[in-house]
């Protein structure tokens, strides 16, 4: 089934174009990545989604309903964390919640377990009493899921969701997008390759506010990335860098750290590359420490298709 769809999906803000013709499907239960440089038409295309502007043309479908601008019926239907949630400081994460509940008119009943199986969902059960104004930026996330899913959305949008935390605060956030997998669609644009590396089924690459690829994540690596090899030595490689560069079968190499003795190997004939690469390697008489064929990342992936037109 699908839970979005959109078809020729339009916002212009005068001579700007920030979401260009765009058609895309993501179907129901997936965890969908929406992966983009800033300014790439991510967030523009979210609130298209949720109603929250209107397209300059073309329609879009989420949940089975169409996006119609400020639609009531589409927002009992999905939830929606921003980039930079806001809350009433003066509240604690309980009160927050009671809140949101209340605006979504559910029962009071509802609304007291609701809160409380969310609030421990996201591990703020302990800090539920306490004023929203002293908790973390990653406590604030939390909170910013909780209250997203507190409707029981049949999808559930995320905006850069774990974009400025620190590595503990980004850990609990994506663990928490791990638990929704099968339960509810989500759809969570960022621009951190990693995150969406580690969460997401699909994923669906927007530049200049165009969709330029969607696909599954193994598929959208063995379409797009190269094969890697990364060495590292006791000596500096300079001699045996200059010496890659000009191969065929080489796309690229570098220097995976300045200043470490190690190399990357980006090539383009993976059996030319393994007979001739350690062949390589024993003529430069460097002392080699590690030797590893890398698995292509989505890192590989995104630079081949939007990098060098980023680099421009």
């Amino acid at each position: 089934m699908e839970a979005i769809k959109c078809e020729g999906l339009t916002k212009r803000f005068g001579p700007i174009t920030a979401v260009d013709s765009l058609d895309m499907v993501v179907e129901d239960g997936c965890v969908f990545g929406f992966l983009g440089r800033n300014g790439a038409g991510k967030t523009t295309t979210i609130k298209l989604l949720t109603a929250l502007s209107k397209p300059t043309q073309g329609k879009a479908w989420v949940a089975g309903e169409e996006v119609v601008h400020n639609s009531l019926t589409l927002r009992r239907k999905i939830g929606y964390l921003p980039e930079e949630p806001t809350f009433y400081n003066w509240m604690n994460g309980r009160e927050y919640m009671i809140y949101v509940g209340e605006l979504f008119h559910l029962h009071g009943g509802e609304i007291k377990r609701r809160s409380s199986e969310l609030l421990n969902w996201v591990d703020l059960e302990e800090a539920a009493s306490r004023r929203i104004g002293g908790y973390s930026k990653g406590m604030r996330q939390r909170l910013g899921i909780a209250q997203a899913l507190m409707n029981s959305p049949e999808v559930l949008f995320l905006d850069e969701p774990a974009s400025g935390l620190d590595p503990m605060g980004r850990r609990d956030v994506l663990e928490a997008i791990l638990r929704l997998k099968g339960e509810t669609t989500v759809f969570m644009s960022s621009h951190i390759l990693s995150d969406v590396e580690r969460v997401c089924d699909v994923v669906g690459i927007i530049d200049h506010g165009r969709l330029i690829t969607q696909s599954p994540m193994e598929e959208l690596r063995q379409k797009y990335a190269h094969s890697v090899f990364e060495l590292e030595f006791e000596e500096p490689t300079d001699s045996l860098l200059d010496s890659l560069k000009p191969l065929s079968w080489v796309s690229k190499v570098e220097e995976i750290e300045p200043g470490v003795a190690s190399l990357r190997v980006v090539v383009n004939d993976l059996a030319t590359a393994k007979r001739e690469l350690l062949e390589r390697v024993a003529q430069s008489e460097l002392t080699l420490l590690r030797y590893e064929l890398t698995l292509p990342s989505l890192e590989d992936v995104f630079i081949e298709l939007v990098g060098n037109e980023g680099n421009k």
